[in-house]
């Protein structure tokens, strides 16, 4: 791949808006993070969403004029979250592709998250992964560990391809709990992608926190794409605050226009994850 597919994930479920002004909660702010984002070399935008006071939710209405909003204001390729927050329950982050999105998350096994866990039960998976077929949803494969790899290769034996024949996966490194955030991990991933899944399957990979750069980096020498966003970082450089979604995709797009992989299009990225529009 000769240029570099990048997502913003611009708020996440974890990151307080009392403390972090910048964080994009409400509907307007979202659709303004986007078209900020896009400008600046996004393609994707991973979407979670806020209530009224700011809360994780994975309100239906929400979620459709989410998703209606941001098709409206961009081109960029939405890709909704089905993990929701640790809290949420399995039926709800299912209901969530009811909402049309052309992407949606699925995270391959059960994780530690900070003081939490990140439950993902075997049968959940199979249930998202199948349920993600029938609607013609691409999904972006969540691993957050190294045994996850392995997972995916026995989703892919038993219950086929997903929509569009094609696999992207995305590696959350850094997690409190999950695989750490650092150059040789990045390494061990994507040699784990080469060992266990189809040939030609593309990788993301996102960095928590202070590992956002050293990822990123490495990311990019193995051929891979980007993810950034205040859903996993809100520090630009040390007792820098980010400012907004777009710093950090600007960031990622020159440090990818500098590996000589410059940002791609949303036509571009539509067409390598082989979606239903592509055409």
């Amino acid at each position: 791949m000769t240029g570099t597919l990048i997502t913003v994930a611009p708020t996440g479920a974890e990151v307080d808006k009392a403390e972090v002004p910048a964080l994009p909660v409400t509907l307007d702010e979202l659709v303004a993070a986007a078209v900020a984002c896009e400008r600046a070399g996004a393609s994707i935008i991973h979407v979670h969403l806020r209530d009224d006071d700011a809360k994780p939710t994975l309100d239906p209405v929400r979620l459709r004029d989410a998703v209606a909003a941001l098709k409206d204001a961009t081109d960029l390729i939405v890709q909704l979250s089905t993990g929701g927050s640790v809290r949420d329950g399995e039926e709800a982050r299912l209901a969530v592709l009811d909402a049309e999105p052309d992407m949606a998350s699925c995270t391959m096994g059960t994780v530690n998250f900070g003081d939490d866990v990140f439950t993902n039960r075997w049968e959940f998976v199979v249930r998202l992964h199948e349920r993600m077929r029938e609607l013609a949803v691409v999904p972006e494969y969540e691993l957050f560990d190294l045994g996850h790899l392995a997972a995916l290769e026995r989703l892919l034996d038993r219950h086929g391809l997903p929509f569009g024949e094609h696999v992207h996966v995305d590696f959350v490194l850094g997690v409190p709990g999950g695989a750490a955030g650092d150059a040789s991990t990045v390494t061990a991933f994507a040699e784990g992608v080469r060992r266990y899944l189809p040939e030609g399957t593309t990788f993301s990979a996102t960095g928590i926190g202070r590992t956002t750069l050293p990822v990123m980096f490495a990311a990019l020498a193995h051929g891979g794409h980007l993810r950034v966003g205040m859903e996993d970082t809100v520090s630009f450089a040390r007792r820098q605050a980010v400012t907004g979604n777009d710093q950090l995709v600007a960031r990622a797009a020159a440090a990818a226009a500098l590996a000589q992989r410059p940002a791609i299009t949303t036509v571009e990225a539509r067409k390598l994850l082989r979606m239903r529009d592509a055409d």
